[in-house]
């Protein structure tokens, strides 16, 4: 199923993203000096809008 694809997607990238926070002493992205250019954050947030939307770019199904 396609919603498998985004849900799997967005599992691996909060994996990504809380080692990265363990990996910097951070229990959240906010502190840290890479917020607004960080790749693993932006990853994770592109992952979770589109586990959302479920690949239809803004058609979201919160079902």
């Amino acid at each position: 199923m396609q919603e498998d694809v985004f849900i799997q997607k967005l599992q691996d990238q909060s994996q990504k993203l809380q080692e990265c926070q363990t990996s910097h002493n951070l229990q959240s992205c906010m502190p840290c000096e890479s917020f607004l250019q960080c790749e693993v954050r932006k990853a994770y947030v592109k992952a979770a809008y589109e586990s959302m939307s479920k690949g239809q770019d803004g058609n979201f199904d919160f079902n």
